[in-house]
């Protein structure tokens, strides 16, 4: 199989499943979360008008007094009558505005004695000074939160104030997680010198924790393909995403694919022009996307960013998930690229960036001082310092 390129590769993987059914979440479960539709507001806000001083509620055209304070308005206890003419009264922010009130003279600029009130100062400079319109902030019927937008905390206050109490989303993708290999042991199990601590499953349910994903680390399977085979069936029943590590190069022991075969998958490509990532596997089992990303640790790190979260967003209702490259200033040379893209690790350098030395696929000392990808196209020349070149952020 002919390998592809990223970016025809990440079409390919995102156009294998459907978005996920749409479910009213609550408030706190839903941000973080994408709309599955449009957010309307089913009530006005301000729904009256309502004061932004603590002061006096006056006509502006009888400045500048007296008044005859009659009552108070305070926030969610409105004045019981309308003010009549030569009437005020006492108000505090976010209080409604009586009727037969048109302006709040602030509290620093009246006198009061007993029920008399005056100006004291230069008084309101215009009609309507100190009021929050009614619907000044949104109307009744408003577009609060198009659908596909991020709901931040501050989007949800919005439509918790346009009167929602859930929201509509994306159910949120399930994914399982399989390590695969004879030389893996769980974590903080004893190792021997052909032994490995399996890191990938802990590293890629960690890299999904912001994300929407519901995602469950299935530990390792053997490389025989009766397990491989049986391990794949049961792990995706009730998934959407399943997630293999090792096993997908063309080694004797490189059994991923047969054994996902065994196991009913179809295969849509294997095999992407990256550099490190190129055993990158995608198709189907049933009702379940199949990833399959390479053992190295850093390999499987570098193409769950550009494909598994992608994936992921894609299913939650991201409706832009691939990741942005951002243009920065190279602070040391990079030497020329062969036939596949290099997604180097490098550090933020001042304004600049500056690769790390060791881009071994297994170096996650190297990965865990990163903080960006510096992504060289294939055939790419020498770059010099000073060039720019485009960057990924990964911590």
């Amino acid at each position: 199989m002919t390998m592809l390129s990223v970016a025809e590769a990440q079409a390919r993987l995102l156009a294998l499943v459907p978005l996920l059914p749409v479910e009213q979440a609550p408030l706190i479960d839903a941000v973080g979360r994408h709309a599955a539709a449009d957010v309307i507001a089913r009530r006005s806000q301000p729904a009256a008008d309502f004061s932004a001083m603590d002061g006096y509620a006056i006509r502006f055209g009888e400045l500048p007094g007296p008044w005859t304070v009659v009552g108070e308005s305070k926030a969610g206890t409105a004045l019981d009558r309308a003010l009549a003419p030569g009437e005020a009264a006492r108000i505090f922010t976010g209080a409604p505005v009586p009727q037969g009130a048109d302006t709040v003279l602030v509290q620093e600029e009246a006198a009061r004695d007993g029920a008399r009130l005056t100006l004291s100062g230069e008084g309101p400079s215009r009609r309507g000074l100190h009021i929050r319109a009614a619907g000044s902030d949104f109307a009744s019927g408003a577009l609060l939160v198009r659908s596909g937008d991020l709901i931040s905390p501050a989007r949800m206050a919005l439509a918790v104030m346009g009167g929602h109490a859930s929201l509509p989303v994306r159910r949120r993708p399930r994914v399982r997680l399989l390590s695969t290999g004879d030389e893996l042991v769980a974590p903080g199990a004893p190792t021997s010198a052909v032994a490995l601590p399996a890191s990938n499953g802990p590293m890629l349910q960690a890299m999904l924790l912001s994300s929407a994903a519901i995602a469950e680390d299935r530990g390792v399977i053997p490389d025989r393909l009766d397990a491989l085979t049986e391990g794949f069936a049961a792990a995706t029943h009730g998934a959407d995403i399943l997630v293999t590590t090792g096993g997908a190069s063309v080694g004797d022991h490189d059994l991923v694919r047969p054994a996902l075969a065994a196991a009913g998958a179809t295969l849509d490509f294997w095999r992407v022009a990256m550099r490190p990532g190129k055993p990158l596997m995608a198709g189907r089992l049933g009702d379940t996307i199949i990833l399959g990303l390479p053992g190295n640790p850093v390999s499987a790190f570098v193409t769950a960013r550009l494909f598994l979260l992608p994936l992921v967003a894609h299913l939650a209702g991201d409706p832009d998930p691939l990741p942005k490259a951002v243009r920065r200033r190279l602070t040391a040379p990079l030497p020329a690229v062969g036939a596949r893209d290099d997604y180097v690790r490098a550090m933020q350098d001042g304004d600049g960036v500056r690769p790390l030395r060791d881009q071994d696929s297994a170096a996650l000392s190297a990965l865990a001082r990163a903080d960006l990808l510096i992504v060289r196209p294939a055939h790419s020349d020498p770059a010099a310092v000073d060039e720019f070149v485009d960057t990924l952020r990964i911590a």
